[in-house]
């Protein structure tokens, strides 16, 4: 996008979202179509340029906040609306999945708003996946060049925009604050490479840091084909069968775990560069959950002991509600 496109698009989303103009006196304004406005504030969205701030305490899902807080002893449970998404069989699954992690992702970035707000020198540990790289989208408006943001686990993973570094880099760029990561893969090829690895200057001085983290954001995957680790090739299909032969439902930053939230018996355990459930247990931890096919992968999770806060989608919630 050119430097006048972005002008452009941030003076639609100005008289829009700030002036209250509707789209035809936008466009009127700008001298542009209707149908090139809502691209516009489509892409204003999509950005990051503007993020949306719902008061989730009106719409409906506190009852099952409280249950879902209570059942894992949490210290605070946010849940977005409820889409209804369950009783929508025949609609697009991959459309389904990105409202639930753009709606995620609005609900952290806000409270990571609120975190940031709180303390200029906070440290802010981060995993990845698409639900996290929405919350990095969906932050704007607030500038904390003291904060730190670090990823807790290797960084050097598949080339997409949800991978660790990209999330920390996008988080500084946004806030003015330092971004760091590990300078590692995410799986190293042994655990003789692992400990090589992990010896090195740059890697130590960065778990220092992720080890000193205020609090960390983290997501969970499902074992699946579909899976994020999959689809991004980071482990072949035997492993995935070989982890389900041990009892992994899910894994987190890397880190495979069972139904009842215990690290599983595993050599890619043993090979992963990461922040362990010992060392996730001695900070605050906040779990994002987009998407009700989480909701296995979440319990077992929420069950591991490591989890104080929980942001998730109504359906979702729902569906962990009915599996608790």
């Amino acid at each position: 996008m050119s430097d006048s496109e972005e002008a452009l698009m941030v003076r639609a989303a100005w008289f829009y979202y700030v002036g209250g103009l509707n789209q035809e006196q936008t466009a009127g304004r700008l001298g542009v179509t209707r149908a090139r406005v809502n691209k516009m504030l489509s892409e204003a969205r999509d950005s990051g340029l503007v993020s949306i701030s719902i008061d989730h305490q009106r719409v409906g899902m506190l009852p099952f906040e409280d249950r879902l807080r209570m059942t894992y002893g949490l210290d605070f449970c946010i849940s977005t609306p409820a889409f209804g998404f369950q009783d929508a069989k025949d609609a697009d699954t991959e459309v389904r999945k990105q409202i639930a992690f753009r709606a995620v992702g609005v609900a952290a970035a806000n409270h990571l708003k609120s975190l940031l707000s709180e303390s200029e020198t906070v440290t802010i540990g981060t995993g990845w996946g698409r639900t996290i790289e929405q919350m990095t989208l969906q932050l704007a408006g607030v500038r904390a060049p003291h904060a730190r943001f670090i990823s807790i686990m290797g960084s050097l993973t598949a080339n997409s925009a949800y991978n660790p570094f990209e999330v920390v880099h996008a988080l500084a760029r946004r806030t003015g604050g330092e971004g760091f990561f590990l300078p590692v893969p995410f799986i190293a090829d042994s655990i003789e490479d692992k400990k090589v690895l992990l010896s090195q200057r740059s890697v130590v001085k960065a778990m220092e840091i992720a080890r000193s983290a205020s609090v960390c954001f983290i997501s969970a995957g499902e074992l699946t084909e579909d899976s994020l680790l999959r689809r991004q090739g980071m482990i072949s299909r035997a492993e995935l069968e070989s982890l389900r032969k041990c009892g992994a439902i899910g894994d987190t930053n890397g880190i495979f775990f069972d139904s009842e939230g215990m690290q599983v018996d595993h050599d890619l355990n043993k090979r992963t560069i990461a922040l362990g459930f010992e060392e996730l247990k001695k900070m605050p931890v906040i779990l994002l959950i987009a998407g009700q096919d989480k909701a296995s992968a979440a319990k077992g999770l929420l069950k591991s002991g490591i989890i104080n806060g929980l942001i998730i989608d109504g359906d979702a919630a729902e569906a962990l509600v009915a599996l608790s």
